[in-house]
């Protein structure tokens, strides 16, 4: 018999499987889980080389010179890196320690001025 255990994801994540998932008539939960089954199946896959794939992420071999399913780790890998880069990037508190202004859109798309230089 199949048991749950609750989890935590990314928002993102949740909400890109919310999407997915009802074009298949799947919950987030559901959609999630097989997403995480295709990944198990193809970490277990002899045609998948990890040796391969991991010289493709440190920049010492082609991601073109790749299989398709090894591409397809190497880019969920990437998609999971630029998600927790994109996490941990606050450019407004960049600018403000660097003492620039920038320019970024409100709610309405209104090009709003911040920073010192900005608020002067």
């Amino acid at each position: 018999m199949s048991s749950t255990m609750p989890t935590r994801v990314d928002g993102d994540l949740y909400e890109v499987a919310k999407s997915i998932g009802a074009e298949s008539s799947r919950s987030a939960a559901q959609q999630i889980n097989y997403w995480a089954r295709i990944g198990r199946e193809l970490e277990a896959s002899p045609r998948v080389s990890h040796r391969e794939i991991r010289r493709v992420l440190a920049g010492e071999a082609s991601y073109d010179d790749l299989g398709e399913r090894n591409q397809a780790v190497v880019r969920a890998t990437w998609d999971e890196q630029i998600a927790e880069r994109r996490a941990r990037l606050d450019l407004a508190a960049e600018f403000t320690r660097a003492g620039r202004s920038w320019t970024e859109a409100d709610a309405e798309g209104r090009a709003v001025s911040r920073g010192d230089s900005a608020d002067s």
